[in-house]
């Protein structure tokens, strides 16, 4: 393509054939691997809703949740609290006595922060 390109003189390109050619045949590439890749890799696929679950619900980034609450500081003192330690959110802000279960349960809730309000 580079060369076919480099070679035409003023508006006049004798490679214009051979690189319409190329970028068909570019597609017709792009279109079979995008049809192998359906047909090997993504055709059966399931998704794992306890492990997404659980992703969701152990995400440090639903402390922006609680910030409003707890405010700012604290909420990043309760994050990286849960990072350094290998907790959950919950877990830390519960012990460090920020909030109590029942209040992290109704302030923290990925479902609502997630999509279009």
């Amino acid at each position: 393509m580079g060369f076919a390109g480099s070679q035409g003189h003023f508006e006049l390109n004798v490679y214009k054939p051979m690189m319409a050619y190329n970028v068909l045949q570019s597609m017709q590439l792009i279109g079979d691997a995008s049809t192998a890749f359906t047909d090997n890799c993504v055709a059966g696929i399931e998704a794992n809703e306890e492990r997404i679950n659980k992703l969701m619900r152990e995400s440090l980034m639903l402390v922006t949740a609680l910030a409003p609450t707890i405010g700012y500081d604290n909420a990043t003192t309760v994050a990286k609290t849960a990072h350094k330690n290998g907790t959950t959110l919950k877990e830390e802000a519960i012990n460090l006595g920020f909030v109590d279960a029942e209040t992290f349960d109704r302030v923290v809730r990925p479902e609502e922060m997630i999509g279009p309000k």
